[in-house]
């Protein structure tokens, strides 16, 4: 990718006996979403965090705009927006206040600063709960305004960690619709992200993290193409079943087990016929699955095939946001 506005090239981050990131690199194009995916304690805040400036690298470089991190700190700053995992807002301040503190510690004229916040508290739907307290707010609501608060200076470069955690599923759709608009307006957005379907949604480009690492990168469409044309599902009684399952099925294709679910990669495209001798192989070796279905290829399986595991899910149910129909058009990279 060229005219890169984020650039990692090899950086090593280690926290004690702990590497956090060892050798990543990834690049974000002007104007353009990347994501950056991975559990918990695969090194992705990490990298924003070095990104951003709030911590030195023990290795490699990183620059924003061409600007490097460690060298010229203070003018990335002036460059970027960062929105993180929490909403990093005074709630005992309205919305309005706590837009035009931010414009006064990024240091933005007296005179710009109101027109600024009349116009952000528009842009993100907050108009009419201006002048109300934080604490009141909904989260969807304190997210949309932590976004706000990243955007007041007009940055160029806007950094997302896992921003809709937490977030219940409109609350994650109308957020979704946000980032979608302001890429639009032709901010880059590198994104953190644990939902893959989230990144599926938002980015032009994936780079897969684990163990602070790089695994895997390309667009999503890419990366399914890795499982093959279909995904046959098999729900299983009881989990000790799947080695004699996956046996059975091993002339089919290769499958991987997560709890009592076992997921059978196909190599061709005829996936009605695969599942019909799919069941057919189960039925010789006296196994009645609970549950079979066919179905294309998602994140979640190339996570699960990339790495072994499932990625961890940002809150404890686990719920997909809603399909909002808003799918913003790929932009050639």
């Amino acid at each position: 990718m060229s005219d890169a506005a984020i650039r990692a090239d090899g950086l090593v981050k280690r926290f004690g006996d702990v590497t956090a990131l060892d050798g990543v690199s990834f690049e974000a194009p002007v104007g353009h979403v990347l994501g950056l995916l991975g559990p918990n304690g695969a090194g992705k805040t990490t990298a924003v965090r070095v990104l951003t400036t709030l911590l030195v690298p023990d290795g490699g470089s990183a620059s924003v705009l061409g600007i490097d991190v460690t060298k010229d700190p203070h003018r990335v700053r002036g460059m970027i927006g960062l929105a993180g995992q929490y909403a990093a807002v005074d709630e005992n301040l309205t919305s309005r206040e706590n837009l035009k503190m931010v414009g006064r510690l990024t240091h933005m004229a007296a005179a710009d600063i109101a027109s600024r916040s009349d116009e952000l508290l528009r842009r993100f739907d907050l108009a009419d709960a201006a002048d109300r307290v934080v604490r009141t707010y909904s989260g969807g609501m304190r997210r949309r305004l932590d976004l706000a608060a990243a955007l007041m200076h007009h940055p160029p470069v806007l950094f997302l960690d896992e921003p809709t955690t937490g977030l219940d599923p409109q609350g994650r759709s109308e957020l979704w619709n946000v980032i979608d608009d302001l890429v639009e307006t032709g901010v880059t957005v590198l994104l953190t992200t644990q939902y893959l379907e989230e990144a599926d949604h938002l980015a032009d480009y994936i780079v897969v993290v684990d163990c602070g690492r790089v695994i895997a990168e390309g667009t999503a469409s890419d990366l399914k193409t890795r499982l093959g044309a279909t995904v046959i599902e098999v729900g299983l009684r009881d989990e000790s079943e799947a080695p004699v399952a996956i046996d059975a099925l091993r002339g089919i294709g290769p499958a991987s087990v997560d709890g009592k679910v076992l997921h059978l990669s196909l190599t061709h495209g005829d996936g009605a016929a695969a599942m019909v001798e799919a069941v057919r192989a189960l039925d010789g070796c006296d196994l009645h699955p609970a549950t079979i279905a066919l179905r294309e290829p998602t994140l979640d399986d190339v996570f699960l095939e990339l790495t072994g595991h499932v990625a961890e899910q940002a809150s404890a149910n686990g719920d997909a946001p809603p399909a909002t129909g808003r799918r913003r058009r790929r932009r050639a990279s």
